[in-house]
């Protein structure tokens, strides 16, 4: 297996070769799944796709994909934001199976050697440095999340600037910055605050989730979104809520609270884990 340690993993003019021809095309984006039990997150662009994380098992996210009318044959590659078993569960299997190279970092790469097993090719990223597949050039920033090397990304095609930023215990300066300007964000609001406190888990738990390296609660996802709003931004995922400590009502419920005086402005969306969201299609 061949790695190749990349800052940019396309020449700059393939990048543009690639880019060429994208006022013609949309950019889709849909979560097939969302939740402490599985990722995944198809971005779309001119028939070329990529997996932002693949956390069910191989043939579950292809059924996830027909059932979204979706070809896995347009897929192109896997990126991998980090190690835990819901983000990587599916990823070596789709990768031999449809001869997907992975972008993933080399610590996380290391933390997952021995779930992903051998891979149709490897390439590896660093968070601050950007790279390039096909027509998206995709930007990875660190996040706060206990995990080797977590990161989340923002993804550009040229046309429409994607961003995305789940599994995070706290949504500093910095990655507020990397989300400005985004014309669909996808953003976790894992927990209700009251929920957590008041359900089964044992404390340690509770700690550890509502922490800085654990995971942002739905008060703390609305104020991020609020910190990043324009006025070009048309949609919004609210994603890997947990199935213990959140219900897609609690989340609705502090949106009206906290934004309603943006819901007529832009599309909001409740990821699910079984069901994950519609295909989203990005306008001009």
């Amino acid at each position: 297996m061949k790695t190749v340690s990349t800052g940019r993993a396309t020449s700059a003019a393939g990048a543009k070769s690639a880019a060429e021809g994208l006022e013609s095309t949309s950019t889709e984006v849909c979560l097939l799944a969302s939740g402490s039990k599985g990722n995944a997150v198809y971005i779309a662009s001119g028939g070329f796709a990529i997996l932002l994380d693949a956390g069910l098992s191989g043939i579950a996210l292809q059924r996830r994909m027909a059932a979204k009318g979706l070809d896995p044959s347009d897929l192109r590659a896997i990126v991998v934001s980090h190690e835990h078993a819901d983000h990587i569960n599916g990823v070596g299997v789709l990768s031999r199976r449809f001869n997907l190279p992975v972008y993933i970092s080399r610590r996380t790469a290391a933390a997952a050697a021995g779930q992903l097993g051998k891979m149709a090719g490897l390439n590896h990223f660093r968070c601050g440095r950007d790279f390039d597949i096909g027509p998206f050039r995709l930007h990875p920033f660190s996040t706060s999340h206990d995990a080797c090397d977590p990161a989340g990304f923002t993804i550009s095609n040229g046309r429409h600037k994607i961003g995305l930023a789940t599994d995070l215990g706290i949504a500093t300066s910095m990655i507020k910055v990397h989300l400005r300007g985004c014309h669909l964000l996808i953003i976790e609001a894992n927990h209700d605050p009251d929920m957590l406190i008041q359900g089964p888990y044992p404390w340690p738990l509770k700690q550890r989730i509502k922490g800085r390296l654990g995971h942002l609660s739905n008060p703390e996802a609305m104020e991020l979104i609020e910190s990043v709003f324009h006025r070009r931004l048309q949609h919004v995922v609210l994603a890997h809520l947990s199935q213990t400590n959140n219900t897609p009502r609690m989340v609705r419920q502090a949106l009206c609270q906290k934004l309603h005086h943006l819901t007529s402005r832009v599309r909001f969306h409740v990821a699910g884990q079984d069901c994950g969201t519609d295909v989203i299609r990005l306008e001009t």
